[in-house]
């Protein structure tokens, strides 16, 4: 048996600078963690994405410089590998660099993608979690992902995969099973005909939880069949997940969802938020 021993973070010790991947949660500003805190107060520079809720960047150091790399379906501020390399030269010019994102870096946010590159080039990385979007709104409206007698398991998808296309479906929505789809309301309707050509039942129930952990969030309760219809009829918007599976009819808010509604909340910089999630 190979064990790998690894070291905890703080135990690196290096003349060059590092870089750190933080995630800053699904978005409300107090669901960011202490440690991810702490690391933006000692940073030298921070790259940071299109956060939900722009609060967070006072935790970052007064005197760090700041850039912004967020994306958005359609729009990047700056192209991936571009970010990997500017992060890579300040990190061997000696700063302390924060890759801050929404999320969690792990969930569909490229993280894995950074560290590699980055550890490629000798740099220390050391990864910060962040609550990842789909445990923060499901326990904001009372889905329980797993439950005992109705879930014993729960599989994160993405919406969108790198060739914009949508991940193969067949066998992950089932008795006592849950799936949590990142980035799918524009791609809804080509989900939808996947699970029904594969056989999963259209009454199956499906939540939409839109703006979870933020003011204005809603939960609109529905079936894959009536998916598409209620997406359009509520006037859905992202940042939003999909909940389907028999433990989305558990869920429920004090009020009912508003037809429509949005709250503007001030972004981090003139781009809206998409979930690149994607944590």
């Amino acid at each position: 048996m190979n064990v790998v021993n690894t070291p905890r973070s703080g135990s690196i010790t290096a003349s060059k600078g590092s870089v750190s991947l933080v995630g800053a949660g699904p978005g409300a500003y107090d669901l960011l963690t202490i440690r991810a805190a702490k690391t933006l107060d000692s940073a030298d520079v921070v790259y940071y994405d299109s956060l939900v809720d722009s609060s967070v960047l006072t935790h970052i150091n007064p005197k760090a410089r700041r850039v912004f790399v967020g994306k958005r379906k359609g729009f990047s501020a700056m192209p991936q590998q571009e970010i990997q390399n500017r992060m890579r030269d300040d990190a061997l010019a000696g700063y302390q660099v924060v890759r801050l994102k929404g999320g969690d870096p792990f969930i569909f946010g490229r993280g894995g993608e950074e560290l590699a590159d980055l550890r490629t080039s000798g740099i220390s990385v050391k990864v910060v979690p962040g609550v990842t979007s789909a445990i923060a709104a499901a326990a904001e409206t009372g889905i329980p992902l797993t439950h005992r007698d109705i879930a014993t398991s729960v599989t994160f998808v993405t919406g969108h995969t790198l060739d914009g296309s949508i991940p193969d479906l067949d066998g992950l929505v089932s008795s006592k099973r849950t799936l949590v789809v990142y980035m799918g309301v524009s791609n809804a309707g080509t989900i939808v005909s996947q699970l029904l050509g594969v056989g999963v039942p259209g009454s199956i129930p499906v939540a939409v939880i839109e703006r979870a952990t933020l003011p204005g969030q809603r939960l609109v309760k529905t079936t894959l069949k009536a998916l598409t219809i209620d997406l359009v009829r509520y006037d859905i918007v992202t940042p939003a997940l999909l909940v389907i599976g028999d433990v989305a009819a558990l869920g429920g808010l004090d009020t009912e969802p508003v037809l429509p509604v949005h709250m503007t909340s001030k972004p981090s910089e003139p781009f809206a938020w998409v979930h690149h999630p994607m944590g």
